[in-house]
Formats: structure tokens, C-alpha cells, sequence
């Protein structure tokens, strides 16, 4: 089982749901990076479970230890492990799902490659197992943030048919945290909040799409051709759990679109660089950053455990219905942000190191 992301910023995650903790190792992170507990529990609390009504009702704090690579508030160099103690899980309450499959969840696949699956809970199928990607992705944020002033914010877009009208240039994180949708067009969280609590009522669930910005990115960042930033952007965005498609700018919108339309004009950028007046390439052009903000949409699918009514067979392939019991959410958009936030910094983080091995000689002397 691969639980490992990143080629010099790469991390590994470990634990499952149900049992004693979840967490992370870091490795590659360079050494004298100040690291602020604050801001690593400061994530994990934007994902964690019973934040509000309209996500699982779990009820865990989350609290973040550091058992390595940090000394006196900085990063030693040396891997960096990052654990969260689970303490309210209840096993027992998944006993009805030993011998039987959630319809579109990962318990029949689980078995189908492993002839052997942890039912409680769903194991590492479980969103629980991003604790250790958010973790990681703070001590990322902190070194974007102080190596480059980059920043990545993410906000719930869309749920069901409901969209948002948001001014993605000028979205700004208190925006996005003043609603438990995490949605900042307040008109749309408030029927986002309405449709999320009729679907929990209805026993029944709602996906969506978390839209993500990086910005202050420089240009230059991406591994053509296998490794390209939107390609490595577009697998770690995948991985997460529920997650059904990733745009980068205009996305599938700009097949729509002809070539002159979609292309984005250079000019002359007010510091002497070089900028785009228009941005449909998402800040990637040719699988390398151009200096414009990367943009980013992830489609998650309805959460696949419900506890309304459904056909499905136990693993001796004998017809049954479920009605599954547990705390579900409801819609995992609101938790999904950080998770989305996770995957770019952790992509950005890696690919900025990688980069550096190609800055270490001068540029070449023009040639007449």
C-alpha cells in the first residue's frame, strides 16, 4: 500500500481510523525553518470532526504532538513526526458492517485487493487518514509562506446545484472561515447550510466542488514531461478521499473556448518581470508555473455512507440491505477545504525544493 507523497518535500502517513492515532512523518524539510505549533493545529482544526452541526458529530480535538525534527522552535533537518491521538471512536458501532458492503464505498474494493479489510470505521479509506497530510501541509505552509510569501486558500464553490458567486482574486481566508459551509458568498452558504441538514434529515448525502488559489507563486516550478505541476497537482488532489475530478483554470470550460480566446496575452509586468493579462491557463503553461495564481476546482462525490435504505450484498455475494449507522458527514465539502489547501502545499512545497537544484549556476551570459 502506498502512503507516501513527494519526491525531497515527501511525506507518509500512517494510522487508521479506529485506532490508536493518526499521523505523519516529514522528510526533506531543510534544516532552521521556524515552526509554529499554532499554525499546525490552527489546520488540523479546520478539518477536524463535531466543528459544526453540519459535518460528523465525532467528537475529537485533534491535538497535534511533535515527537521529531523540531528543536527549539526549528526544524533540525532530520524527519519530522507529527502524531494525532484518536479517543472517541466507537468500533462497536460498525459491527453491522463486518460481513456486509457500503454501496460506492471502499469496502468491497478494500477486499477485492487484499482479501482482508478494517471494517471499523472504514481503516485507511476513512478521511481521518488526511490528519497526517493536513499536519504535514502547515509545516509546507509555513515554509512557502517565509521562503516566498506564498499563500494557498481554498473555499467551498459549489454544493449540489447551489453555486457561489465569488471574486476569486480577492477571496480572503476570514471571508472564508466566517461560515460553517466555508463558503464565502453569504448568500449561498445560507442555502448550502439549508440543503446539507435536509440531506442529513433525509438520510441521505451531497457533493460538491472546493475551489483553491495559490498565490505569489513563482514562475518556473514543474518537472516536464512526467512530472509536470499540474499533473503532479492533479494526482495528489485525486488521492484524497471522495474526490472525483480536478480542474486546473479554465478546466473542461475552456474546451468551449477558441484558441484566441483561451490564450493568455504576455505583457510587461510592473516590477520588470513578465506577466499574462488573462489567466485560463490556471498559473501552469506547458506543466510549469508562469508566475499568475494557480487555480484549482476538485469535485467531490456525496459522501457513500448513508443511513437511509440500500440494496447491496455481503461478502459471500448474498443479497442485503444496509442502513448504515455511525457518524457520517453529511457533505464533506466544509472539511475538504483544508484537505484541497493540503495537497497544493504539499505539491508547491516539494516542487519549490526541486527547483533549487536547477538555480544552483548562474544564468548564461548573453549571447550577441
Amino acid at each position: 500500500m502506498s502512503s507516501s507523497f513527494g519526491s525531497l518535500f515527501r511525506i507518509s502517513t500512517f494510522g487508521e481510523s479506529h485506532g490508536g492515532g493518526v499521523g505523519v512523518v516529514v522528510d526533506g524539510c531543510p534544516p532552521r525553518l521556524a515552526i509554529d505549533e499554532a499554525v499546525i493545529q490552527a489546520d488540523l482544526d479546520r478539518r477536524r470532526p463535531g466543528q459544526s452541526r453540519l459535518v460528523t458529530q465525532r467528537d475529537e480535538a485533534d491535538r497535534v504532538e511533535i515527537l521529531s525534527g523540531v528543536f527549539e522552535g526549528y526544524t533540525t533537518g532530520t524527519p519530522i513526526a507529527l502524531l494525532v491521538r484518536n479517543k472517541d471512536h466507537n468500533s462497536g458501532a460498525y459491527d453491522h458492517l463486518r460481513d456486509v458492503y457500503r454501496p460506492s464505498h471502499a469496502d468491497y474494493t478494500y477486499d477485492a485487493k487484499y482479501g482482508f479489510r478494517n471494517w471499523a470505521g472504514g481503516g485507511r479509506a476513512s478521511a481521518r487518514e488526511t490528519i497526517g497530510r493536513v499536519a504535514a501541509a502547515a509545516i509546507a505552509r509555513q515554509l512557502l509562506s517565509q521562503a516566498l510569501g506564498l499563500e494557498v486558500l481554498g473555499w467551498v464553490s459549489s454544493v449540489a446545484e447551489i453555486d457561489a458567486d465569488i471574486n476569486t482574486a480577492e477571496v480572503t481566508l476570514e471571508q472564508v472561515e466566517s461560515d460553517p459551509t466555508r463558503c464565502p458568498d453569504p448568500t449561498a452558504a445560507a442555502a448550502m447550510t439549508s440543503a446539507i441538514e435536509q440531506a442529513r434529515r433525509d438520510g441521505d448525502s451531497l457533493g460538491g466542488i472546493v475551489t483553491a488559489i495559490a498565490r505569489r507563486v513563482p514562475a518556473g516550478l514543474g518537472e516536464p514531461v512526467f512530472d509536470k505541476l499540474d499533473a503532479d497537482l492533479a494526482g495528489g488532489l485525486m488521492s484524497l478521499p471522495a474526490a472525483k475530478g480536478v480542474e486546473v483554470g479554465s478546466g473542461f470550460g475552456g474546451t468551449r473556448m477558441s484558441g484566441l480566446s483561451h490564450n493568455d496575452p504576455f505583457a510587461p509586468g510592473p516590477d520588470g518581470g513578465i506577466r499574462t493579462t488573462s489567466n485560463h491557463s490556471g498559473g501552469i503553461q506547458g506543466g510549469i508555473s508562469n508566475g499568475e495564481d494557480i487555480i484549482v476546482r476538485v469535485a467531490f462525490k456525496p459522501t457513500g455512507t448513508v443511513s437511509s435504505e440500500q440494496q447491496t450484498v455481503t461478502r459471500d455475494g448474498e443479497a442485503t440491505t444496509l442502513a448504515a449507522r455511525g457518524r457520517h458527514d453529511p457533505c464533506v465539502l466544509p472539511r475538504a477545504v483544508p484537505m484541497v489547501e493540503s495537497m497544493m502545499l504539499l505539491t508547491l512545497a516539494d516542487h519549490w525544493l526541486r527547483q533549487q537544484a536547477v538555480d544552483v549556476l548562474p544564468p548564461l551570459p548573453d549571447v550577441p
